[in-house]
């Protein structure tokens, strides 16, 4: 091979490796964003944004014993918790009192419009459970204000089956 066809090659491969460069940092950029979850055998915990841009987020516990969904949102004006949040997924599943229920949970990004005074957040919990065969969409109001809300009792805003039930005899 003779020297100049070996730097055309070069010669090419660099101005292709800069044009690169050059056409990725003109790109439009995305934030990666990702919701925090952990849980141990008896509760679970995660955090979802509340606001655009995120600079708000709401903290959710999920009581893997009892059902009990509660959550807080943090005042970044206040530093502290002013807005409180509660479900009772036993009773929204519909759980069988003698049933041990298995649920799971992520946090999601939606946006709803406003619905009278109330603004939703652009968080969403979604929340499954095992024996009901059915995950549900959890929102909750956003509020900047320094006052306390709440708590405030959440609802799902739809279902949807992800299998038949389980019956057991």
């Amino acid at each position: 091979m003779n020297s100049n066809h070996a730097n055309g090659r070069f010669i090419w491969l660099t101005l292709g490796l800069l044009m690169g460069l050059g056409v990725a940092s003109f790109w439009p950029h995305e934030r990666a964003l990702a919701s925090v979850s952990d849980r141990n055998d008896r509760f679970a915990m995660l955090a979802t944004p509340v606001t655009i841009p995120d600079t708000v987020d709401a903290v959710f516990v999920l009581d893997l014993l009892t059902g009990r969904l509660t959550g807080a949102c943090i005042n970044n004006k206040v530093g502290k918790f002013t807005q409180f949040y509660f479900a009772n997924l036993a009773n929204d599943f519909n759980v069988d009192p003698k049933a041990e229920p298995q649920y799971a949970f992520v946090a999601g990004r939606i946006a709803l419009p406003n619905v009278g005074n109330d603004t939703p957040a652009n968080g969403a919990v979604y929340v499954g459970e095992f024996s009901s065969g059915k995950v549900a969409c959890y929102i909750f109001p956003f509020r900047l204000a320094d006052r306390v809300f709440g708590p405030e009792l959440m609802t799902p805003i739809d279902v949807f089956s992800f299998r038949q039930a389980q019956f057991k005899e």
